[in-house]
């Protein structure tokens, strides 16, 4: 790294609270310098508190942009100058790209997850799948696989502040798109272990499993589960959650969220610049398994 930094180096950040568990910096910064782009990409705690000055930074420093994760894909739109239509749509931002100043907000957390299903050989199109989670990133993989065609979605979430963000979800889904969406609580438990025995697909897009939930699950015992059912998780540290363990032994097909943190950084690097980031060779060189 010290031999690819210049004085003109240009500086992209990741914005998140907790985030030095992340890969994202290892993966951005081997994929630049693969492809020869004078780019060094950091990741900086910065939690909602002190978003705003962070945002500000991007334009003072000129920054090439910066991601942005938990606690703050839903509420950085505020600072910014223009959004995606993707991520007006969704309502969350994990992508910021500042040309000459004018800062965009785009979201790949979506394109990102299905991609990953697609590369593991994993086709939900016309099917059910059953998801956790109202925030950032299950907005986006919510309203993403609707508009690509999976044809049921049920989304569960505890009536907590992101309820009123999982109706949203749900309404917008049902009706933007061919897709039929239903929203549950996730206390009801006899409800939740319905909808998984009827679908496909379950994900787990929360932050339960990583810290400091490690080691933790929303679902109760492995009767919820069954060998033909695909369990997913958005959570890549620890590369396999309580979830997935679980998952592992009943016999289920798994896929940990390094595929999304993968896909949705392959996106964001062509964003930032112009050129796809080489797949294969990232997964290779990171050792990337999911």
């Amino acid at each position: 790294m010290a031999e690819r930094i210049t004085g003109h180096t240009e500086l992209i950040g990741l914005m998140a609270y907790p985030i030095r568990h992340s890969s994202s910096p290892a993966m951005q910064n081997e994929a630049f310098a693969k492809m020869g782009f004078d780019y060094a990409y950091l990741a900086f705690e910065v939690d909602n508190d002190n978003l705003e000055d962070a945002i500000r930074s991007i334009r003072a420093l000129k920054m090439r942009g910066s991601n942005v994760s938990m606690p703050n894909k839903t509420v950085v739109h505020k600072y910014l100058d223009h959004l995606s239509p993707a991520a007006e749509l969704t309502g969350a931002v994990n992508t910021i790209v500042n040309d000459d100043g004018v800062l965009t907000g785009h979201i790949t957390d979506g394109t990102g997850f299905m991609a990953a299903l697609r590369d593991n050989a994993i086709d939900v199109i016309g099917k059910k799948m059953t998801i956790v989670g109202a925030g950032g990133a299950a907005t986006a993989i919510e309203i993403q696989a609707a508009l690509d065609g999976v044809a049921q979605i049920s989304v569960f979430n505890r009536k907590d502040e992101f309820w009123e963000r999982a109706q949203r979800n749900v309404d917008v889904i049902n009706e933007k798109t061919d897709c039929r969406a239903e929203l549950f609580d996730l206390d009801d438990l006899e409800i939740l272990k319905a909808e998984i025995a009827d679908s496909c697909l379950f994900v787990n897009a929360t932050g339960m499993g990583m810290k400091p939930l490690e080691g933790k699950t929303y679902i109760p015992d492995a009767s919820y589960l069954r060998p033909d059912l695909i369990v997913a998780d958005v959570v890549y540290s620890p590369a396999e959650t309580a979830l997935l363990k679980m998952a592992k032994q009943v016999g289920c097909k798994c896929m940990n969220g390094f595929g999304m943190m993968l896909f949705q950084g392959s996106a964001a690097f062509e964003l930032w610049t112009g050129k796809p980031m080489p797949i294969e060779y990232m997964k290779e060189t990171l050792g990337i398994k999911y």
